[in-house]
């Protein structure tokens, strides 16, 4: 049984200044070449997306505007999620 201390523990370790810290959360992102994405979640795991496919395919909608490569440079973080000017996001729940 969990003690209302463990709670509190867990709760702090998973909220920063009132934002959600999950282990799967993006803490930093560096861009490669080819519209690879390097990046580094809250559990230090580190992985690359590859976001050519998603970006050039015929239903990529609003991230068509990725295939600009400036554009795709500025990806930032966002709580835990990439995050492009047009407001293109992309989240790693479900794939970490």
């Amino acid at each position: 049984m969990m003690t209302r201390q463990s709670l509190d523990t867990i709760f702090k370790q998973d909220f920063i200044e009132g934002i959600a810290v999950a282990p799967w959360r993006i803490r930093s992102v560096t861009v490669l070449p080819n519209f690879c994405l390097s990046v580094t979640c809250n559990d230090d795991t580190t992985g690359i997306v590859d976001m050519s496919q998603l970006i050039f395919s015929e239903r990529a909608g609003i991230y068509s505007a990725l295939k600009d490569v400036q554009f795709f440079n500025q990806v930032r973080i966002e709580l835990g999620a990439l995050i492009w000017p047009n407001g293109a996001d992309f989240d790693l729940d479900g794939v970490n």
